[in-house]
């Protein structure tokens, strides 16, 4: 994990020295690249990132096997918590101490939240479909777009594809009976880049797990009770068929213009597992069906001091939920048949100018036209004479941006940013932020950062008019935010690089939206919360190359994390005020370590996270809280080199250490497992 908040990624190469670049000779799964890192003596920092906290996964995190979601990839190399429903269920991405819905995420510049819930899945967005992945973190994302109250998730694909035509097929195969495959094409001259990928995923998904919410008797020969234990279990409905396709055109006219297309189609067919606390022998069924498909194109005119740009884009999902069971022999009684229908239409217009070294400006103003029908016919509610089943509603989404950044000389920087935002007729108050670094030592290029901002999320189509329970007079979530930081970078030219940072942030989030039981037997969100996040993020990034044609990297990451109720009291009983927010785990941290050796490679990860509470009033009880986790996987490669082809086999054991654990409550999880990989890549004739 690299940090480009540091000093590191320089448009001024002066003064640079680059260690050395070290490939595996031949290609694995996808070409892995371990740098030893940069060091840097004078040079002139992107003045695109003055002031922000902006982490940058790179490609060997992106590209290590097919079977990896981003969900997976978040997990093992970073400190933001991933909160999991079960292997291959729903992810979610939560920043310093917020919840998933303060989390934006943006595909090629589109966010692609859900307007109904506000989060994304991150178990269906598959690594390999990723070429480009940031994390911009609280104020940051300010300079990206509105409603990041924790901050955003960047993802991009890349026009980066050698010339003449190009194949690689990966074969997955792992325990469970799981089947992955990999697929693609490419083609590249001076003007065209085209790619076609495609991943399809299969699994009965049915590990064992110990439910720890039950317990069987042991009898004696008297049948007296003498002891107990908890049975082991097998993941009931709990398959899952995947398939993604991604088709990409870029046309370069050589003259500063470039054309890009990018079409992304997903089929899911998913079984919602019994949870541990189901007691029932009955058969049922629970299934989730998504079919999505998001497209942009994309113009930009590019001069030596000016770039232009705008965008348009489309993403249609269709989603199916269906839970039944069987009430008696062969007679199905269905309580859920959810439908949802969403359509997104997207625009931007974006420019950057810089008259002189010092001075840089942008401006992007962007439109997501939402439309959302979503209906449940077995819950209705009557209104007069007509059922409701549902809701069909549209929303128009404007968001605005300037800013300018200003650098004086070498050592500061500063950056203003002026964001306005409207969801349908309400207009967001005025969103300023500010940003400002310095280098306060050339030796370990240590520099100092601080931001400041406000934020705005607005209620989701989901809080306003879900049937029942969505409420029309909910508020806008509003939030004040700080951030004081310190990065740094050293080496020595063919060694060692050492590179990291900390930050400690502050922010005050008010009219924080919670789903509350109400009289009339369902849930509805209310206005409720003040929320104060606060904490310590920390990293650090190690290159060794200890002897000759080995090379070590070492990727850390560690947070601390309150994140505290201080609303005021709802009730006598209520025992929130003061407590942690649930699922948010106050201590969290990642380790990637990646060791190679001429055409071997070996990688072990680890992940840390501390207690969390499932309820409110924060209770020691056996379901109010999850405990503590570690997490380790490993991987052995091979790479070899062919006539006609180059092939890599690669073998990976997750859960190393068969940790039982829990990321949901009553969501079990896989125990040790396997996965072996082979990837083929063609030797094509190259291009004349």
């Amino acid at each position: 994990m690299s940090d480009t908040s540091a000093p590191l990624r320089l448009m001024n190469s002066k003064g640079l020295l680059l260690l050395t670049a070290i490939s595996i000779a031949t290609p694995a799964i996808a070409q892995k690249t371990y740098r030893l890192g940069e060091v840097i003596y004078t040079a002139k920092r992107p003045m695109k990132d003055i002031g922000i906290q902006k982490t940058v996964l790179d490609s060997s995190m992106l590209k290590e096997n097919i079977a990896l979601s981003m969900a997976d990839v978040l997990t093992f190399n970073s400190s933001i918590f991933v909160k999991s429903h079960g292997r291959a269920t729903l992810s979610t991405v939560a920043f310093r101490g917020t919840s998933p819905s303060h989390t934006q995420v943006t595909w090629n510049g589109m966010r692609i939240n859900s307007p109904m819930l506000g989060m994304t899945d991150f178990s269906t967005i598959p690594s390999f479909f990723i070429d480009r992945a940031s994390l911009l973190h609280g104020t940051s994302s300010v300079n990206e777009t509105g409603g990041g109250l924790g901050g955003l998730v960047k993802l991009a694909t890349s026009s980066d594809i050698n010339d003449g035509l190009g194949l690689q097929y990966v074969q997955g195969i792992g325990s469970f009976s799981t089947f992955d495959e990999f697929a693609r094409v490419t083609y590249g001259s001076d003007k065209w880049k085209v790619s076609t990928r495609a991943v399809y995923s299969s699994s009965p998904n049915d590990y064992t797990y110990i439910n720890h919410d039950k317990k069987l008797n042991i009898y004696d020969d008297n049948h007296n009770i003498i002891s107990q234990y908890h049975p082991k279990e097998r993941n009931r409905n709990s398959s899952f068929k995947d398939f993604h396709l991604l088709q990409e055109v870029y046309y370069n006219t050589l003259h500063g213009d470039h054309f890009g297309m990018s079409a992304w189609y997903t089929s899911s067919n998913r079984e919602l597992p019994l949870l541990t606390t189901d007691y029932g022998e009955s058969d049922f069924e629970n299934r989730q069906r998504e079919q999505t498909i998001r497209g942009i194109l994309s113009w930009n005119h590019i001069r030596s001091s000016w770039k232009a740009g705008v965008k348009g884009g489309y993403i249609h999902t269709w989603m199916a939920y269906d839970y039944r069971r069987e009430t008696a022999n062969d007679n199905w009684t269905t309580m859920t048949r959810s439908r949802s229908h969403i359509n997104t239409f997207y625009a931007q217009a974006e420019g950057e100018y810089t008259p002189s070294r010092k001075w840089y400006f942008t401006a992007n103003l962007s439109v997501h036209q939402q439309f959302v029908r979503s209906e449940d016919r077995n819950i209705q509610l009557q209104d007069a004479n007509r059922a409701i089943i549902g809701y069909d509603k549209g929303r128009i989404e404007l968001s605005g941006a300037v800013s300018a950044k200003w650098q004086p000389c070498e050592r500061l920087g500063m950056s203003a940013v002026m964001r306005e935002d409207m969801y349908g007729s309400t207009w967001a108050p005025l969103i300023p932020a500010f940003f400002i670094d310095g280098i306060v030592s050339h030796t370990g290029n240590i520099m100092l950062k601080g931001s400041i901002s406000r934020n705005y999320r607005f209620p989701t189509l989901n809080d306003l008019y879900f049937l029942p329970g969505g409420n029309p007079d909910l508020k806008s979530e509003h939030g004040f935010s700080y951030d004081l930081g310190a990065t740094f970078s050293t080496g020595k030219p063919g060694v060692f690089s050492i590179d990291g940072g900390a930050t400690w942030f502050d922010s005050h989030i008010s009219d924080w939206i919670i789903w509350l039981p109400t009289t009339k037997g369902f849930f509805s969100p209310r206005n409720v919360k003040k929320v104060h996040a606060y904490g310590i993020e920390t990293k650090i990034n190690i290159g060794i190359q200890p002897i000759k044609d080995w090379h070590l990297d070492l990727n850390a990451s560690y947070s601390w994390t309150p994140s505290i109720n201080e609303g005021d009291k709802m009730s006598d009983a209520d025992r929130s005020v003061g407590k942690q927010l649930p699922y948010v785990p106050r201590h969290s941290a990642s380790l990637t370590g990646r060791l190679s050796w001429h055409s071997w490679a070996f990688l072990y990860k680890w992940v840390y996270y501390s207690r969390r509470f499932t309820m409110s009033s924060n209770e020691y009880t056996l379901t109010g809280h999850l405990p503590e986790y570690f997490m380790s996987n490993i991987s052995l490669e091979k790479s070899f080199s062919f006539r006609p082809a180059d092939l890599s086999l690669k073998l990976a054991v997750n859960n190393l250490f068969n940790e039982d654990y829990l990321s949901v409550l009553s969501h079990p999880m896989p125990g040790i497992n396997f996965e072996f990989f082979i990837s083929i890549t063609p030797k094509l004739p190259s291009k004349k």
